[in-house]
Formats: C-alpha cells, structure tokens, sequence
C-alpha cells in the first residue's frame, strides 16, 4: 500500500519502543496518527513528540486485552478522522521462566495482550476499514520468537506463534473476501526496548500476591534486559516496516539471520527431529 499525507495510522503499544518508533515515522510521512498505550505519561509523550514536530496526533490510552477498550480505540479513531489506513498491532508483553513454573496469570496476561489485543483489534478495526472500500494495511507485531522456539520463555513464544497464526489466517480471509486490505507481520529480531520491564504494566487482575518471583524468571528477565539493550534501535525497525508495507511484503524481518533460523527449524522438522533453540538476535 502506497502511503499519501493525510492517511490515517493506528498504532498501539505507542508509548515507546517499536511502537513509538512507527508513531513517530507515520507522523514524518504527514499521516494523522492515533497512538494507544496502557502508559498514559508514555503516551502523552509520543503525541508530542509528534504534533511538536508540527504533525498531526492523539492519544488514546488504552489495555488491549479489554475488547472494550479496544472498541472505545477504533469508535476515537473513525470519530475524530472518518477513516484508518494503517493499523499496526503492535503492544506486547513478556513473562518468562520454567512453563510449569508460569501461573494462570502469567498465561492470561501475556496471550491477553500478544494475542487477544489482535484479535480484539481485529473485531473492532476490521469490519471498519472493510466498509471503508480501499486500500489498506494492517501490521500485527510477533516475534522470532513465533518462528522459532527456546527455553524460558513459554508464554510469550506460545502468544508469538499465536500472533503468527492470526496474521496469516487474517490474510487469507481478507483476501478471499476481495478486499484490498494487506497484512504483515513483523518477526523482529533483538530490538533496543524495555520489554524485559513488562511488569510494570501489569494490571491488577493478573498479579498473584501469593507467588515471589523465582530464580528461573528472575534469570531470563535478566538476560532479556541485558541482551535488548544491545539490540537494533526501534528507529530502524520503522524504517523496514514502512518499506514493507509499501511493497506488500507479508514477512517482515529485521535481520538476515532470520533465513538461516527459518531454514534449520525447517530441515529439523523435516527429520522429525525436536527445531534448534539459538537465542534470538
């Protein structure tokens, strides 16, 4: 999709990271743009930066993993602009640690905001920009970590695939319908975010007051941080996402290691064998 000046972008997870970096792209391409986050002073930061740049901007705070505030999301978006042409899926959370250590809560958390704030947006976006009859794009953020698999982390690979999935059945539905709607997902690499800080933003309804962190969580929150910070800079996976959705690429990775990653999962499960888990770079 050929993105013009007065387009409109929904972006979620706006508050910083990925996320604020497809913001503020959007906003320098002249698009009007709609951020959402559940971090309000974050938030209130990205629109900002954006309408002090001298564009065009506004904030919705919002918790994906609540249809109703997603649907309160898209009515701010078509009520303040009549339209959305690019909708970026981005929030996303990380709980990680032995799975059988992981308690329902952390499950419910992380597959409400990597998978259900998809689907969420996808009930309350979708039917909207099919009626709106032109081009548009949506891009939903998953993971290599939806591609392939390691240790520590079950919940969130578990959302990751589940994000993959929903975005290539949501291809193929829109394009059996004949809309002209396109999809992408991003499968990033290791990226310059505070996603190993995810709890900060973790609401109430999904903490357990009777369970402390243990030494497995506490292990790959750590390594998580440490190896982020050393990660490609959000700025640049902007960058790549824009281009992608210009050429309609369905795939959008972040570095060319994904093909080799890709090609040994693929030659393992070809000979039934149990797919390589190399960290994620």
């Amino acid at each position: 999709m050929q993105i013009t000046k007065g387009d409109v972008a929904v972006i979620t997870g706006a508050g910083s990271g990925i996320g604020r970096a497809l913001a503020l792209h959007a906003g320098s391409l002249g698009m009007r743009v709609v951020a959402a986050d559940i971090e309000a002073p974050n938030l209130d930061e990205t629109v900002a930066l954006i309408t002090d740049g001298g564009g065009t901007a506004i904030g919705v705070q919002t918790d994906v993993s609540v249809p109703e505030a997603v649907e309160a999301l898209a009515a701010a978006a078509f009520d303040r602009f009549g339209d959305v042409h690019l909708l970026c899926n981005n929030a996303g959370v990380f709980s990680g640690g032995f799975l059988w250590e992981r308690t329902l809560a952390d499950w419910n958390w992380v597959m409400g905001v990597n998978l259900y704030g998809i689907v969420h947006a996808i009930n309350s976006f979708v039917p909207r920009m099919i009626a709106a009859g032109h081009p548009a794009h949506i891009v939903n953020t998953a993971s290599m970590g939806g591609l392939i698999t390691n240790g520590y982390s079950g919940p969130y690979y578990t959302s990751k695939f589940a994000a993959v999935g929903v975005s290539e059945c949501l291809a193929h539905d829109l394009r059996g319908a004949g809309t002209e709607i396109g999809v992408s997902v991003l499968v990033p690499s290791l990226i310059a975010t505070s996603i190993g800080s995810s709890d900060r933003n973790r609401p109430e309804r999904w903490i357990d007051r009777n369970r402390e962190r243990g030494a497995d969580e506490e292990f790959v929150v750590a390594a998580l941080t440490d190896s982020t910070a050393g990660g490609m800079p959000p700025a640049e996976v902007a960058d790549i996402v824009f281009d992608a959705v210009a050429h309609d690429r369905f795939w959008i990775p972040t570095k060319p290691s994904y093909h080799d990653q890709i090609r040994s999962r693929h030659d393992a499960m070809q000979e039934l064998q149990l797919p390589p888990g190399p960290p994620i770079d």
